[in-house]
């Protein structure tokens, strides 16, 4: 069989089997850890090791070598775990290594294995059925994992079997874990550290007897009982977190004390070396945090820092972070997002800074941008900052003890990864496949707003005006203007079905001024609804006689099929189909940190969820309207599809609806994903009149 785009996308899961990612710097920079799968075609991840004074590649661990050793199955939090952060690889998903990186501890099947890094031997510890997160201590003598609702612990070498540190025996309540928001929303996927002395843990008790429960069933197996979640929607109760300080030894516990009240949201957990032992916590209505500081002796703790703002308080990678001595911390500051000392902006008023890289005593590295669709890398020294980029791109680093890590993509190539020394750059290999497609793409300021924008035609001129698709996300925490060439290759491949397609992020998307994300603040509807609107009026102006504005189709994911179903049903006059694929459709379905922060408590500010719902407009649909919806899918639950549905048809108006089984918010399974693309392009040419409508994509 001929591989096609759609084909090659689906296996080589976007591209990016293959590719190396998850760095790591040892403590002493003479290793570079890192995963990658053995080529394009390969979802087992391996661990690998790179000797930053050689340059030299070599597998740690093959998880192939050690399958006789484990079992098949992933523990229900692992899965867990995987969709939160959206990883659909296999083999070693994640890992986690002691203070000087000699060891580094990851779970295969649910079984729990320490590697020596150097020589990659390998100790299966025992008794750790079920094993998910595994966290070692900093002298590399300790492992802590989660077992279901407890946490357990065990010494590294495998010389004894693991125990547990603490259990409850209640339903209810889970130790050592990530709630569903924190992982979900917060960055947060842990719920344990070790503290500097190898001894002590701080560790997460999470009670979710309040919290609504939901069951996600498995209609295409009428045999298999319903999956029961605690899923926090906007304005119900959200699960009760404490934190407690526990010995390794004995199992004491100290309850870490702060108004809960006041500020439910655990942030972050952070204990080194020389540093006492710090949360960060926020209010429920996300416009104050602040930095405590705990007594690990009395659980006492006082307040550091606070950092507010009139309509929230965005969480940065990075930071809150000690220097010197204060604090450093990104937040909008006037019109832009700036890197902060102690509440005085180190970064350029021209920076919308995205994330803080690293810290030592005289420099400061970090993410920002000039241009919203490029993301350079920056330092910071007391005479100023200077970009460290060399082109325009996307860049995404990790340093640490003078080794920088740094992927870069640009429009010319794809994601190159490079790790430099003082003395030594070396280009870590990548095996990702080489698309089928060659994305060409004119980026614009469209709209009023100057909304950023990028367009692609068919690789081959067309011979006459095209139908235009708007491929966008559109919504907060997600750009799809980027100057990354992998970005656009499926829009590419869209392009080539004969569409003019058209990308464009609206307000509330990242990487500009202050003023341009609080835009959706009570209103997550029309804001990026009128961006999407205004584009297209500039799309005809841009290219006269190239694009046909009576034929206007739109497609998403997500927040984009959100928007792609909300174009559709208030705007027919301009929409003629649309394409939504786990689509939100009703506000007060989805949980309460990303949606509140938006929207408000719906208590409180009701108007603001009846505005943005798509239940209250359904009897307005006069367009073509394809849903697609994967009926496991615990984050945007399918009844947000089934409701719609359901008040479409009773209403009248039809529809087309695409069930999914046994499928998430995510589409890993190589022929679901390949078929999906399949099936909206099909949907779109018949309903957009495109010619050649075939299935020989």
């Amino acid at each position: 069989m001929s591989d096609t785009f759609p084909r090659q996308y689906a296996r080589t899961q976007r591209f990016t089997l293959g590719a190396p990612r998850d760095f790591t710097v040892t403590e002493q920079g003479g290793c570079v850890l890192f995963l990658r799968s053995s080529g394009s075609d390969d979802p087992i991840n391996s661990l690998w090791a790179l000797d930053t004074a050689t340059g030299t590649e070599r597998v740690v661990v093959d998880p192939r070598e050690l399958a006789s050793a484990v079992r098949e199955e992933i523990p229900a939090a692992e899965q867990a775990r995987r969709e939160r952060v959206r990883e659909s690889a296999a083999g070693i998903t994640s890992y986690a290594i002691d203070a000087t990186g000699s060891n580094a501890a990851f779970t295969l099947g649910g079984e729990l294995f320490v590697a020596e890094v150097a020589t990659g031997s390998c100790a299966l510890i025992k008794n750790s059925t079920g094993a998910f997160d595994p966290r070692l201590s900093r002298d590399g003598q300790l492992v802590s994992f989660v077992v279901d609702n407890s946490v357990w612990v065990a010494p590294t070498d495998g010389s004894e079997a693991a125990s547990p540190l603490i259990t409850e025996d209640v339903a209810d309540v889970m130790w050592g874990s990530a709630e569903f928001v924190a992982a979900e929303e917060m960055r947060r996927n842990r719920g344990h550290w070790w503290g500097p002395d190898g001894q002590t843990l701080v560790v997460t008790r999470v009670d979710v007897a309040d919290v609504g429960v939901w069951y996600i069933a498995a209609p295409n197996d009428p045999s298999a009982q319903p999956r029961t979640v605690r899923y926090p929607a906007a304005g119900t109760t959200n699960a009760e977190v404490k934190i407690y300080v526990v010995d390794a030894a004995d199992s004491s516990q100290l309850e870490i004390v702060w108004d809960r009240v006041a500020y439910p949201y655990l942030v972050d957990v952070t204990w080194n070396d020389k540093e006492p032992l710090t949360l960060v916590v926020q209010s429920r209505d996300q416009r104050s945090m602040k930095i405590l500081e705990a007594n690990a002796d009395t659980g006492e703790t006082v307040t550091t820092l606070e950092v507010t703002d009139p309509d929230w308080v965005e969480i940065v990678p990075g930071t809150p972070r000690r220097w010197r001595d204060g604090w450093l911390t990104i937040q909008e500051h006037g019109p832009t997002r700036r890197l902060l000392f102690n509440g005085e902006p180190l970064s350029a008023p021209d920076q919308w800074v995205r994330s803080l890289v690293d810290v030592d005593e005289s420099t400061i590295t970090y993410t920002a941008s000039v241009d919203p669709t490029s993301i350079d890398l920056w330092s910071y020294r007391d005479d100023g900052t200077r970009r460290c980029s060399v082109d325009n791109g996307i860049t995404h680093a990790e340093r640490s003890q003078s080794v920088s890590v740094v992927q870069h993509s640009s429009m010319a190539h794809a994601a190159e990864v490079t790790v430099a020394t003082d003395d030594n750059v070396w280009i870590v290999d990548s095996l990702a496949a080489t698309p089928l497609v060659a994305p060409e793409v004119d980026f614009h300021q469209t709209g009023p707003l100057n909304s950023h924008t990028a367009v692609l035609f068919p690789t081959a001129t067309p011979h006459e005006p095209l139908p235009v698709l708007l491929d966008p996300y559109g919504g907060p925490h997600a750009q799809r203007v980027l100057r990354s060439r992998n970005s656009y290759l499926l829009s590419q491949w869209l392009a080539d079905q004969g569409f003019c397609v058209v990308i464009t992020d609206g307000p509330g998307t990242p990487g500009r001024g202050n003023g341009w994300e609080r835009m959706v603040r009570g209103d997550l509807a029309e804001p990026v609804l009128q961006a999407q609107i205004d584009t297209l009026d500039a799309i005809a102006n841009l290219y006269p006689g190239k694009v046909d504005l009576s034929r206007v189709g739109i497609r998403g994911w997500s927040f984009g099929g959100y928007l792609a179903a909300l174009a559709v049903i208030r705007r027919p006059d301009l929409f003629h189909a649309a394409v939504a694929g786990a689509p939100v459709t009703d506000w007060r379905l989805y949980d309460t940190h990303y949606t509140e922060r938006y929207l408000g408590h719906p208590d409180a500010e009701p108007d603001n969820y009846e505005r943005t719902s798509l239940l209250r407009d359904a009897t307005n649909l006069q367009r073509p309207l394809m849903l697609i919806h994967g009926l496991a899918d615990d984050n945007v639950v399918a009844a947000h599809t089934l409701q719609l549905s359901a008040a479409l048809l009773a209403a009248g108006r039809p529809h087309e609806v695409l069930p999914l089984s046994n499928t998430t918010h995510m589409t890993p399974q190589e022929e679901i994903a390949e078929n999906i693309l399949l099936l909206q392009v099909e949907f779109l040419k018949r309903h957009l009149s495109v010619h050649d409508v075939s299935r020989n994509f």
